[in-house]
C-alpha cells in the first residue's frame, strides 16, 4: 500500500464515520453535562458519558493515525533506507485496518452474542440441504475465528439437511460481525438429488439478532405466553431425547414462536427459549422505531429483512457475490467462502451498514 492509498483510505474512513459530526456531538454533550439538572437522571447521564467517551476515542485515534501518516509523507523525500520506510508504511497500513474494523463495531449491541436462525425456502430437500451448507459455512468461520457455537434448536429435513436451525455464536463482537448476514441467500448448482443432473436454484433465509443482556428492560407477561412441551426430534446421536423436554413458546400478542429442543433438561430448554424470545421482542421494538424514523425522514438505502443479499453460484461457473457491496469471489475463492472464509464479506458489509446508519 502506498502513502497516497493510505491517505485516500483515511479520508474514506473519516467520511463514513462522519468525523465532523462526531466532533460537533461531543461539544453538544459537553454543553448538556453543564446542566446539573441532568445529573438526577442517572441512566441518561451514563448514556451521554458513554457516547462522549466513544466519540472522543474515535476522534483521538483518527488524529493519531493522521499525524503518523503526515510524518511519513514528510519523510518520503528524505528516506534513505527504502526497505525500512516500506516496512513503516506496512505497519501503519495494518493500524488503519485494525482501527477501521474496530470503529465499525461500535453499535449498541455489537459486543453481544449472536442468535442466528437459518430457514430453508421453498424447494424441499434442495433448500434443506442448502440450509445445512450455510450452517457448515458459519460453523467453519466460527472455528477459524475462535468463536463458540451452541445449537439451540433444529428441525431436520425429511431427506437431508435442516428445515431450520437456530444457534448462538459467542466470542468477540459476534453480533457486530454477523448482523449483516440478515436476508436471503441464494444457491445455484447441479443438484446432487436430481438423477438428471439438472441445475437448481435454492433459497434460505438467515436471521441474526443480538442475545440481549439481562439489564435490557423487556417485560414479558406470563399470561401472554403459550408454552407447549413435546418430544425432541432428530436422527439420533447427541440430539436425541427420550422425554418431552422440547419447548415451544408462543407469544400471543405478536405471534412470535420460539422452540428449543437440544438440551435434555426441559428447564434449560425453556430458559434458552425465553432468552431468544426476549431478544426477538427487543429487536421487534427496535425495528418499529426504525420504521417510524424512515417514515419521517425517508430512506436513502435499503437494508431490510427479506431482501436477497448474496448469491452463491457453483454452476456453470463458480462465483459468490454480495448484492449490496458488489464484492465477489470467483473460482477457488468462491469455494473457500463455503468453507468459512467469509471475513471479506463481513468487513465490507460493516462498511455498508455504517454508511446506511450515517445516512
Amino acid at each position: 500500500m502506498t502513502l497516497k492509498e493510505l491517505r485516500k483510505k483515511l479520508d474514506k474512513i473519516m467520511e463514513y464515520l462522519d468525523l465532523d459530526k462526531k466532533i460537533q456531538t461531543i461539544k453538544e454533550i459537553e454543553e448538556k453535562l453543564q446542566d446539573k439538572s441532568i445529573w438526577s437522571d442517572y441512566s441518561l447521564l451514563q448514556q451521554l458519558e458513554r457516547k462522549k467517551r466513544l466519540y472522543q476515542n474515535i476522534v483521538e485515534q483518527i488524529k493519531s493515525l493522521d499525524n503518523e501518516l503526515s510524518l511519513l509523507e514528510e519523510m518520503n523525500m528524505q528516506a534513505e533506507d527504502e526497505n525500512l520506510f516500506n516496512q513503516e508504511i506496512l505497519e501503519l497500513g495494518n493500524k488503519f485496518e485494525e482501527f477501521e474494523i474496530k470503529s465499525l463495531l461500535s453499535g449498541p449491541h455489537d459486543e453481544d452474542d449472536a442468535i442466528v436462525t437459518i430457514h430453508s425456502g421453498a424447494g424441499g430437500t434442495e433448500s434443506c440441504d442448502w440450509t445445512a451448507m450455510l450452517f457448515r459455512m458459519y460453523t467453519m468461520w466460527a472455528q477459524s475465528n475462535n468463536y463458540k457455537i451452541e445449537i439451540a434448536d433444529m428441525q431436520e429435513g425429511d431427506q437431508a439437511g435442516y428445515k431450520s436451525i437456530t444457534f448462538i455464536v459467542s466470542g468477540d463482537h459476534p453480533y457486530g460481525y454477523l448482523k449483516g448476514e440478515n436476508g436471503i441467500h441464494r444457491l445455484v448448482r447441479i443438484s446432487p438429488f436430481d438423477s438428471n443432473k439438472r441445475r437448481h436454484t435454492s433459497f434460505a433465509s438467515v436471521s441474526v439478532i443480538p442475545d440481549i443482556e439481562d439489564d435490557i428492560n423487556i417485560e414479558i407477561n406470563s399470561d401472554d405466553l403459550k408454552i407447549d412441551t413435546y418430544r425432541a426430534s432428530g436422527a439420533g446421536g447427541q440430539y436425541v431425547n427420550k422425554t418431552d423436554s422440547a419447548i415451544r413458546i408462543t407469544h400471543t400478542p405478536t405471534g412470535i414462536v420460539v422452540t428449543c429442543q437440544t438440551e435434555r433438561s426441559q428447564l434449560k430448554n425453556k430458559n434458552t427459549a425465553l432468552k431468544i424470545l426476549k431478544s426477538k421482542l427487543y429487536k421487534l421494538e427496535e425495528e418499529k422505531k426504525a420504521a417510524q424514523i424512515k417514515d419521517i425522514s425517508g430512506e436513502k438505502k435499503k437494508v431490510e429483512w427479506g431482501s436477497q443479499i448474496r448469491s452463491y453460484v457453483l454452476h456453470p461457473y463458480k462465483m459468490v457475490k454480495d448484492h449490496r457491496t458488489n464484492l465477489e469471489k470467483t473460482n477457488i475463492a468462491a469455494e473457500n467462502v463455503l468453507n468459512g472464509e467469509i471475513n471479506d464479506f463481513l468487513y465490507e458489509n460493516l462498511k455498508f451498514l455504517k454508511g446506511v446508519e450515517n445516512d
